[in-house]
């Protein structure tokens, strides 16, 4: 009888995590692989396009979550997963991704339920509490029973957490394996072209977090930062809903509509987003998986952060941690060409989800 794994599925970086993964359990004769979304990204640019762009079936099981309090996502996953697995369907095996609420919630429902848990992404540190992620990170990491990391600080982090080097096993980044498995898409795409943009001229930006776009101060100085920035280069911003509410609220929108070298867009799913970013001159972000999009493909990443969780797209990538006070200095010297090179850290090879195909066939087998 086919052994039974499902694949948590909850906000879009997410989405493009289990896709190689689900492709790949896919193609095995000794399993049945089911993805459960959570819904906790419900927009369909952010979600339904992103499923048809990377291939995926309609998910299996939608919880359908929506916005709310970290309370509320957490309590509501919980209650929803735990009466799936009791009285539709019990899993062999579970895989979450990343750092979101319902990853720390299905990893506590199926661990009370005695079912192997997988974490993958595993390890990831800002060191930063205040973070709701770190806290996620920390919870799922704690109770699952192999943690899959992508490089080598993250296993050390845990190392450093005394987890026994029998749970940590270092996969690889899945992410590459997402922009291989659609590299022939991504390609066809000519976004760029669409956008009426110059190849090699342009800037991207995406920005969510609480910290820059919540509160006028700061979401004001990100506003006439991106104006200044645009006067060097033109700029294309797809605006994360957080965001977009946020300058409307604080008066900021039709002000940075108005600017014509800074383009406003949808948020854009992945095939057309990665053709964005594999032809652009720099990205402004803060968001973590671009930070290794763009070690990946090496092009210049600034992050509007005070620390990542990702920071071998530091030492090895092409990643650099900036604030909106020096924001316009180190636009000028990627414009220079002093940026400098990075290298591919090592199992970043598109080859992540076969490994991750193996631990599992391993766990239920061996």
């Amino acid at each position: 009888m086919k052994k039974i794994i499902h694949l948590i599925a909850a906000a879009r970086p997410n989405f493009m995590k289990i896709a190689p993964l689900y492709h790949a359990l896919n193609a095995q004769d000794w399993c049945t692989v089911h993805i459960i979304h959570t819904g906790q990204h419900y927009d369909a640019n952010m979600s339904d396009s992103i499923f048809a762009d990377l291939m995926l079936p309609e998910p299996h099981f939608h919880l359908g979550i929506g916005s709310g309090s970290h309370a509320h996502q957490t309590g509501n996953v919980m209650l929803k997963y735990e009466q799936i697995v009791l009285e539709q369907e019990r899993p062999d095996f579970l895989v979450v991704v990343g750092d979101v609420n319902p990853t720390a919630a299905c990893s506590q429902v199926a661990t009370k339920l005695h079912i192997p848990v997988a974490h993958l992404e595993a390890g990831l540190r800002s060191g930063d509490r205040r973070m709701p992620e770190e806290i996620n990170r920390l919870v799922t990491d704690a109770i699952c029973d192999t943690l899959w990391t992508p490089s080598p600080d993250a296993d050390e982090n845990l190392r450093n957490e005394g987890h026994p080097a029998s749970r940590i096993v270092r996969i690889g980044n899945i992410m590459m394996d997402s922009y291989e498995l659609l590299k022939d898409k991504i390609e066809a795409e000519k976004s760029p072209e669409k956008f009426g943009l110059e190849i090699g001229n342009y800037g991207v930006v995406t920005l969510h977090r609480p910290s820059n776009v919540d509160e006028f101060d700061s979401l004001k100085k990100l506003v006439d930062q991106l104006i200044e920035t645009s006067k060097k280069i033109p700029l294309i911003f797809a605006v994360h809903p957080r965001t977009r509410a946020s300058m409307k609220k604080h008066g900021l929108w039709e002000g940075i509509q108005s600017i014509d070298r800074l383009k406003l867009v949808e948020p854009v799913s992945y095939a057309p987003f990665m053709s964005l970013v594999k032809s652009a001159k720099l990205i402004i972000t803060d968001s973590g998986g671009i930070q290794e999009e763009t070690t990946y493909l090496n092009i210049p990443c600034l992050t509007l952060r005070e620390n990542t969780e990702r920071p071998i797209t530091i030492t090895e990538g092409t990643n650099k941690l900036v604030t909106i006070d020096d924001l316009q200095e180190n636009v000028d010297l990627v414009l220079a060409g002093k940026w400098r090179n990075g290298t591919k850290p090592d199992l970043w090879d598109g080859k992540t989800a076969g490994r991750a195909t193996e631990e599992i066939r391993k766990w239920l087998f061996d």
